[in-house]
């Protein structure tokens, strides 16, 4: 039986979209059948479908709930740094944070992309979403760095960062977080010194 039947809807969802998500990603996204969500929420199968029509729409709802700590997490990481070059840095610093962590899986979206090749997906739309508002977010502070177009060094950092992303699940993270943030290190000096290759 459900641990509390008279919880507000909201209360049933969390616990649904925060048990989901603690197994999503640590265990994949086709692997995990809703009978085992539903038993590590105590939650009925009628309170699921209230709340999503599919498995797939949990899916969905969980890369948005990833997405809105990663905004907040990249805000408060920009609210609190003086300088562009401070806030690329302090930026990579997270990303090589959280390869350093136990629980470590690789990036959330990367998996789920992988997970679900189709563009037209709502999952896989969901991801490109996401990648793209966090290259809208670094070209801002690669703006004010040198004085060169600031996308082709947002993509640059996206495309270390994935791949730290996916060498840190197969590799020592120390290794892959230093080569990583040496790599970003490399791409600020060339933002910053005339005549430098582009990033």
């Amino acid at each position: 039986m459900e641990r509390s039947v008279s919880a507000r809807p909201s209360e049933a969802r969390s616990r649904l979209l925060d048990t989901a998500s603690r197994i999503f990603y640590a265990e994949g996204l086709h692997t995990v059948p809703v009978d085992r969500i539903l038993a590590e929420a105590n939650t009925t199968r009628a309170t699921f479908y209230r709340h999503f029509p599919g498995k797939e729409d949990l899916v969905v709802a969980y890369l948005e709930g990833a997405d809105r700590h990663l905004r907040d997490r990249l805000e408060e990481t920009r609210a609190a740094r003086r300088s562009a070059e401070d806030t690329v840095r302090a930026i990579a610093a997270d990303v090589a944070a959280d390869i350093r962590t136990p629980e470590f899986r690789g990036c959330a979206f990367l998996n789920a992309a992988a997970e679900y090749p189709d563009p037209a997906h709502p999952v896989h739309r969901r991801v490109l979403a996401h990648r793209e508002w966090f290259l809208s977010a670094l070209a801002d502070p690669f703006a004010q760095i040198g004085d060169r177009l600031a996308e082709p060094a947002a993509r640059h950092f996206v495309m270390l960062r994935d791949g730290a992303m996916a060498a840190g699940c197969l590799s020592d993270p120390a290794a892959v977080c230093k080569t990583f943030l040496d790599g970003v290190e490399g791409l600020l000096w060339s933002r910053s010194v005339p005549g430098a290759p582009r990033g």
